[in-house]
């Protein structure tokens, strides 16, 4: 099935939107029981999905394609693989919405006076389920500016897209019968929420900015808040290239194992540090500059969209939950398991040894006795999804809802890293944000 290359017009109406899921749904729905009858290959079923899914929500934009892509995430811990197959189809869709519709956009924002001062190149830099980015100019000073214009219309539509979602995840047979979604949307929807509030994002890039100011391995953009508004968020322009760019690539061992750890820090300043967690780590919200010379490589830092503030209680838990299963102190590690709703005084042993041992797995890189740690070559993420699936065998549970945005991030630093071809043992980097406990 392909994609349009571009969307001449945006349905932003709830019953449009709603009826399209619907629509889709009931398809999905009658495929699902036609399969079930002729006892045919359900895998055929969740292919034909897979690419019906991406491209209506590809379509449609905004909200319902952004919940799916999160929920793939959170999917990992829970869903089954062909489900999560769906999800994941979203993450690869790059329809544009067309310039006329852009534009329209622009000019209800900013009036023609502030306008005036800007050259826009009417081609996108980048385009994502919540907007476009387009390179602007500041006719007096030449700066190069980065305009992010929002989709028109999503911010109505968050609710009845959502709504919409889950009846089509649950007519598909998509998310398994008996599964409890309503604390993992309600987290989405907060997000979707926070995502299209552009003057909360110029803040928080404010903030960031402020936090490292003194810190040169990372830079922040500046905001332009003469050019901003509710629907545009207008930051300074940085060169780079991404981690996976040949000339990246062709960078010394050493060099980007530094940027892999570099990257790797930020991650725990983050998260056990400020407790706020930039939690979209797409590639192209990251731009390596090279040094030359004394001067260090730096990673720019952009869209703190997804900014998640987090809970003293919840990350306290959780670095116990890390230091018991990295220092093999059993006790402290079901503490935090138990304090974060992962297991129970009622569970079986059978669930307790299998749940063990996949968080053990999953700290592979930080056990004292691994010298070094491949990010590239190691197999870590494949085998820990494989065995993610075997909690199928156990009655399903719903983790805590703050992992959708810790995970999404923690998956986005592997493949960082990875991309990076980075190769250091993480030990000593986390180890001081754990010691307080």
């Amino acid at each position: 099935m392909s994609y349009p290359k571009e969307l001449k017009k945006l349905k932003t109406g709830t019953f449009s939107r709603s009826f399209a899921l619907a629509k889709l749904g009931v398809k999905a729905g009658v495929q699902y029981a036609s399969a079930k009858l002729s006892k045919s290959s359900m895998d055929d079923y969740f292919n034909s999905q897979a690419l019906q899914f991406a491209a209506e929500l590809g379509k449609l934009k905004g909200s319902a394609m952004k919940a799916g892509q999160m929920l793939s995430v959170y999917g990992e811990h829970f869903l089954p693989a062909e489900a999560n197959k769906i999800l994941k189809s979203l993450q690869s869709n790059s329809t544009t919405v067309s310039w006329d519709v852009m534009y329209d956009q622009i000019l209800k924002q900013l009036d023609a006076e502030t306008l005036n001062q800007l050259e826009i190149n009417p081609d996108p830099i980048g385009s994502a389920s919540m907007g476009q980015v387009y390179l602007a100019v500041h006719k007096e000073t030449k700066e190069k500016i980065a305009l992010k214009v929002q989709y028109p219309g999503l911010d109505k539509v968050i609710d009845s897209d959502i709504a919409a979602l889950k009846k089509f995840l649950s007519i598909s047979k998509i998310l398994p019968e008996g599964l409890k979604t309503d604390g993992i949307f309600a987290e989405i929807k907060t997000m979707l929420q926070q995502e299209l509030d552009y003057p909360l994002e110029a803040k928080l890039t404010i903030h960031y900015k402020s936090l490292l100011k003194e810190d040169t391995r990372y830079k922040v953009p500046k905001v332009y808040l003469e050019f901003s508004s509710e629907k545009i968020l207008a930051t300074e322009y940085m060169e780079g290239f991404r981690a996976d760019h040949v000339v990246v690539q062709n960078l010394s061992q050493e060099r980007r194992n530094r940027l892999g750890k570099n990257f790797l820090d930020l991650y725990f300043k983050e998260l056990f540090e400020w407790n706020n967690l930039q939690s979209d780590p797409h590639m192209g919200n990251y731009k390596i500059q090279l040094g030359s010379g004394d001067t260090e490589d730096t990673i720019v830092l952009l869209d703190f969209g997804a900014t998640k503030q987090f809970e003293t209680k919840f990350i306290s838990s959780y670095k116990k939950l890390m230091k018991g299963a990295i220092t093999g102190k059993n006790e402290m590690f079901f503490e935090g398991a138990k304090e974060l709703g992962f297991i129970t005084d009622s569970d079986s042993a059978a669930y307790i040894k299998a749940f063990t041992e996949f968080c053990n797995q999953s700290i592979e890189p930080f056990k004292e006795e691994q010298p070094e740690f491949d990010w590239q070559s190691s197999d870590l993420p494949k085998r820990v999804i494989k065995n993610a699936f075997e909690f199928r065998h156990y009655e399903l549970r719903t983790p805590p809802q703050e992992l959708i945005f810790l995970d999404r991030k923690t998956a986005g630093v592997y493949m960082f890293l990875s991309a990076l071809k980075s190769n250091f043992h993480p030990r000593s980097l986390i180890s001081p944000y754990l010691d307080s406990i």
